[in-house]
């Protein structure tokens, strides 16, 4: 599928009110957003994962919101391939993340990390001494997202407590993770609460995602209202 023929797909695919939605929550997107909604832009990114992605990829648009999009689902379908070569496209991806929404569907959908959790992990420590708010952020949703497990729990939480940056996005990405954490290893994320370096911005944040979660019990979260800083 040439780009003109992936433009002209999203092209007939564009929703003014969903655009004007969506560009309300990513504001000052760059490139331009056509306005497609996640579910055609998951099956458009399927069709190219089946396909010749390779060459896709390597040639790929990025004259709008939604075709940066599209490459990082496209990485996160790709199915019997060696792992060192997805990492190498997603090392050229990386950097053309600019906005949370690129980034988390992009950290959501590549599931490789699930199967080569080793290869990924390594992959994803280069990016830690980062002055990037969204390269750091794609670490942080990574981990979240695919390392939320008994033998990383003790590297995310540590690793989560050393990530330092001013920007918004990132301070959102680290509270969200470690609520997340929260819900699935609440002794352990306890603990860390108790003892960590977080900012208070970011500390407090992780504490009202982790009261506004379904899956954290009454008794945690009226422990966790004492635990606000001022």
């Amino acid at each position: 599928m040439t780009n003109q023929e992936i433009y002209s797909r999203l092209e007939s695919l564009r929703d003014k009110k969903y655009s004007e939605f969506s560009s309300a929550l990513v504001p000052h997107c760059t490139p331009p957003m056509l306005g497609v909604r996640l579910p055609h832009l998951r099956e458009l990114a399927k069709e190219l994962a089946a396909g010749d992605w390779r060459t896709y990829l390597s040639n790929a648009s990025d004259e709008t919101f939604e075709e940066i999009m599209l490459q990082g689902m496209t990485l996160g379908y790709v199915k019997r391939v060696d792992v060192v070569e997805v990492l190498d496209y997603a090392r050229r991806f990386i950097p053309k993340i600019n906005n949370w929404s690129v980034n988390d569907s992009f950290c959501l959908t590549f599931k490789i990390a699930d199967k080569h959790q080793d290869e990924v992990y390594d992959f994803l420590m280069q990016y830690l001494d980062s002055k990037e708010e969204y390269e750091l952020r794609m670490v942080a949703i990574m981990l979240m997202s695919h390392f939320l497990n008994d033998k990383y729990i003790d590297r995310v939480l540590e690793i989560l407590d050393n990530m330092h940056h001013d920007g918004y996005y990132l301070k959102m990405a680290v509270a969200w993770a470690v609520a997340t954490a929260f819900a699935k290893y609440p002794e352990k994320t306890m603990a860390f609460m108790k003892n960590n370096h977080l900012d208070d911005d970011t500390y407090n944040k992780a504490i009202r995602k982790m009261i506004e979660s379904y899956r954290v019990s009454d008794e945690d979260k009226n422990i966790l209202r004492t635990m606000k800083r001022k």
